[in-house]
């Protein structure tokens, strides 16, 4: 991250809207116009200051996509967080909070970057993903052919994989409408991990997103991944990397990002 003076003035944002994306999960869409502009990947800084002056800062990658009215961010409620309990139990719409950014500039996509794209995330680190996936369905761009024993049949629209674990069914964010996508657009695939409750369908899978799991995705995807992301806790980054790599993905084909508490 760049330091303090390069990352721009901090700036007052109003709550828009406030979602419940799981029982855990919120999502808060705040006024872009305090806001430059984006790609999807990047993330926000976000300040609170007591009355006594003590300030808790926090980042949060961005969920909407680049060219969406409102920055969507998505914050899992901890008990021991400074920041995430303030945003489920008493930020309401039409609050203004203090924000920066947008930040970074290694965990980025856009369709020029071209495809296929493996998204893979754990809970709340989907939400960089989720607007790659967005950034991608509003301008799919490059055609790809499929590679390996698929090769004979015709080149498709830049096809997409996202992955994401959660605990049980109702703990994966965004679940209906990356279902909704899935429905019409065949060049889009989503797989639901779930560790403590069966998958929600026979294609999801039901178990910890491991070496094997991660070879038996790569083996039914009919594309070869050009662009990798992986976006979770630090324990879960490492495990899917370390995967990725086993099943013969090149490291540089793979970026990661961790997050920690809130």
């Amino acid at each position: 991250m760049l330091p303090n003076e390069h990352q721009g003035p901090w700036r007052n944002a109003k709550i828009e809207r406030i979602s419940q994306l799981t029982p855990r999960i919120k999502s808060f869409f705040l006024d872009v116009s305090a806001l430059a502009s984006r790609r999807a990947g990047q993330h926000i800084d976000v300040r609170l200051t007591a009355p006594d002056g003590y300030a808790a800062q926090r980042s949060y990658s961005i969920a909407s996509a680049p060219r969406a009215d409102n920055v969507e961010i998505i914050i899992e409620k901890l008990q021991d967080g400074e920041v995430s309990p303030f945003f489920h139990d008493i930020a309401e719409v039409g609050e203004s909070i203090e924000v920066r950014g947008p930040l970074g500039g290694h965990f980025v996509w856009g369709p020029a970057d071209g495809g296929p794209l493996l998204l893979i995330a754990g809970g709340s680190g989907i939400a960089p993903l989720m607007a790659m996936v967005r950034a991608w369905a509003a301008d799919p761009a490059e055609v790809v052919a499929p590679t390996g024993a698929m090769a004979e049949l015709p080149p498709v629209p830049m096809p997409v994989l996202l992955v994401c674990s959660a605990r049980t069914p109702a703990d994966l964010p965004f679940h209906a409408e990356l279902l909704e996508l899935e429905a019409a657009r065949p060049d889009f695939t989503f797989i639901a991990v779930t560790t403590r409750e069966p998958p929600p369908r026979p294609t999801d899978l039901g178990r910890r997103l491991d070496a094997a799991a991660i070879a038996n995705v790569l083996a039914r995807w009919v594309h070869t991944p050009r662009h990798v992301y992986v976006c979770g806790a630090n324990r879960f980054v490492e495990a899917v990397a370390n995967g990725l790599v086993d099943a013969g993905v090149p490291a540089a084909h793979i970026k990661t990002e961790r997050y920690g508490g809130a």
